[in-house]
């Protein structure tokens, strides 16, 4: 109850006006319930109180709306009228089999520079078109929209880092084994499962310039916009192949003149003793079971990485950029 002090007595306001109508204001020193000076009472009300009322009112809000709802889903209310003004989320955008969202500065910057993607729309946030045509001429026939960031939420999910654009493409093109008879370093996954693992690992075989990525149809990551991101850019630098057949496709390579080396760390010899040859072929298998049965007996050679420290296994990202690094010097020493 809000009080008036008039001398040394307290009345409830209400009354105090109610009593005092038409007669003078109540002063109390330098404080008056009305004219120039500051009020004697103060309503106390924080943000959320001036925009949506009191906590008891949006209490009994909430009732209202909870039970004009259920009369709704009964039939016994016609359905609410859409709102009018107000862009509801994105949500997931159409995307066709062939097709890819891509996000990310430096993976859609990649895309937009690889003349062998087919670009289909961008959606950016203005600070960051600032930052992706800095120094990059976007192609005059790409549609470009200007959104905000909750817009590419709504589409791409709140876990994406996109850094406010996304890039609409097509897949890349369909490569064959035979194009990569003149590449003396090529890598071979053997069903890596983990998109953010084989996006590592892409970046580590442009790192140290092989001529392609090879893995499975099945049990590996289809080509991606989290695949692309992992990778930085580094997807569209080189071919990602996937195989049907990966014992086949094995034979194949050796055919083409590749010493195929499988890594395991129960290898009879470490991998520089057992790297030969003027083309290799570097073959990593899932972290937890490695290499399948059938790629160790298809393999040209098995081989471990020379590890002395307690820990005797690496993840299978780490591994690959170590077997390219020493796979890179042997190349280049012979």
């Amino acid at each position: 109850m809000t009080l008036c002090q008039h001398g040394a007595s307290q009345i409830p306001l209400k009354n105090h006006l109610a009593r005092n109508a038409g007669a003078p204001q109540c002063k109390t020193g330098a404080n008056r319930l009305a004219g120039s000076g500051p009020p004697l009472y103060k309503k106390t009300m924080n943000k959320k109180h001036d925009r949506d009322g009191s906590a008891k009112d949006s209490h009994y809000a909430k009732l209202r709306r909870t039970h004009r709802d259920s009369k709704r889903a009964r039939g016994d209310l016609p359905p609410a009228p859409p709102r009018q003004g107000k862009r509801g989320p994105a949500g997931p955008l159409p995307v066709a089999d062939d097709e890819v969202l891509l996000y990310g500065l430096h993976t859609v910057r990649a895309a937009i520079e690889n003349p062998e993607r087919t670009l289909i729309a961008l959606k950016i946030t203005q600070n960051a078109l600032a930052r992706l045509t800095d120094g990059l001429d976007l192609p005059a026939d790409l549609p470009v929209e200007i959104v905000r960031p909750k817009e590419i939420d709504d589409i791409l999910g709140e876990d994406a880092i996109h850094q406010g654009v996304m890039l609409k493409a097509r897949t890349l093109p369909v490569r064959k084994l035979d194009a990569l008879q003149d590449s003396p370093l090529l890598l071979v996954l053997d069903q890596v499962t983990d998109p953010h693992n084989v996006g590592a690992i892409l970046r580590s075989a442009v790192a140290f310039a092989a001529g392609a990525v090879i893995t499975t149809m099945r049990h590996s990551p289809a080509e991606s916009g989290v695949l692309a991101k992992s990778a930085s850019g580094a997807l569209e630098y080189i071919p990602y192949i996937q195989i049907t057949n990966l014992a086949k496709a094995l034979d194949e390579l050796h055919a083409m003149g590749f010493t195929t080396v499988g890594l395991d760390s129960e290898g009879p010899a470490v991998l520089e003793e057992s790297l030969r040859g003027d083309k290799i072929a570097l073959v990593l298998g899932a972290e937890g079971k490695g290499l399948r049965q059938k790629t160790r007996e298809t393999v040209t050679t098995l081989a471990r990485l020379d590890m002395p420290g307690e820990i005797k296994s690496l993840n299978v990202s780490n591994a690959s950029a170590i077997a390219l690094y020493a796979a890179r010097q042997f190349l280049a020493r012979s």
